[in-house]
């Protein structure tokens, strides 16, 4: 279905993205969404070892680096 999806195509779709949320929301959302997939690698990095000692520190880990970038 994608097979000759290529720079044009994306670029168009970066265009119509940033025409719907507005070029001042866009770093937040992306932030967002780095803060989720940083959590989410962490929780599943937490499942594949299963030790609940590494959850904790993965845990704090997370909590200090969320408490940075807020801080900036």
């Amino acid at each position: 279905m994608f097979k000759n999806f290529g720079g044009t195509e994306v670029l168009i779709i970066v265009l119509i993205i940033a025409l719907l949320f507005g070029a001042k929301r866009l770093p937040d959302a992306a932030r967002g969404l780095g803060r989720s997939l940083r959590i989410f690698k962490a929780e599943t990095k937490g499942l594949i070892e299963g030790d609940p000692a590494s959850d904790a520190v993965s845990a704090k880990k997370e909590a200090e680096t969320a408490k940075k970038t807020t801080d900036e």
